[in-house]
C-alpha cells in the first residue's frame, strides 16, 4: 500500500484542525480556568450583573452567586439563544445570550436574565463586552 506525502499529510492536517478547534478567541487573553477563585474575579467584573438590576426581588447570597455564575457561563460559552438555567432556594432563573458581535476590538453580547419567584417571571435585558483581561463588563 502506497502512502507517500499525501497519505501522511491528511492525518497530520486532521490532527492540527482538531487541536486548533480547542482554542478560544479572547483577543489573546486567557479565560478563567483556575477553579472557583479564578472564576470569582470574572464574576465580580459583571458588577452584579443583570440580576442585581431586578429590584423587585432580594436574593440570598448563595442565589445571587448562582445567578451571576449563570450570566457568566451564558456570556462566556453558551451558543447564541441557548439558555443557561439555574435553580436556587425558592427562586430560579434562565440566562440567554445572543450571538457575539464586535465593537471595535471587543467581543460583546446582548443577553437577558429571566428570574422566576413564586411563579412570577421578570425579565431584565442588557449587554456586556469582554475587557482586555478577559472579563465581561456590563454596558450601562
Amino acid at each position: 500500500m502506497k502512502t507517500g506525502l499525501r497519505g501522511a499529510f491528511f492525518p497530520f492536517l486532521l490532527t492540527m484542525l482538531t487541536i486548533s478547534g480547542c482554542a478560544t478567541t479572547s483577543g489573546g487573553k486567557g479565560v478563567p480556568t483556575a477553579g472557583p477563585q479564578g472564576a470569582a474575579v470574572y464574576i465580580t467584573a459583571l458588577q452584579g450583573g443583570l440580576v442585581s438590576r431586578n429590584t423587585a426581588t432580594q436574593l440570598s447570597k448563595a442565589d445571587l452567586q448562582r445567578a451571576l455564575e449563570a450570566e457568566y457561563r451564558a456570556l462566556e460559552a453558551a451558543p447564541g439563544g441557548q439558555p443557561v438555567v439555574w435553580q436556587g432556594s425558592g427562586v430560579s432563573g434562565s440566562v440567554v445570550a445572543a450571538a457575539p458581535y464586535q465593537v471595535g476590538s471587543q467581543n460583546c453580547r446582548q443577553y437577558s436574565h429571566t428570574l422566576t419567584v413564586d411563579g412570577r417571571q421578570t425579565v431584565t435585558r442588557g449587554a456586556a463586552c469582554r475587557n482586555e483581561d478577559g472579563a465581561w463588563a456590563p454596558l450601562s
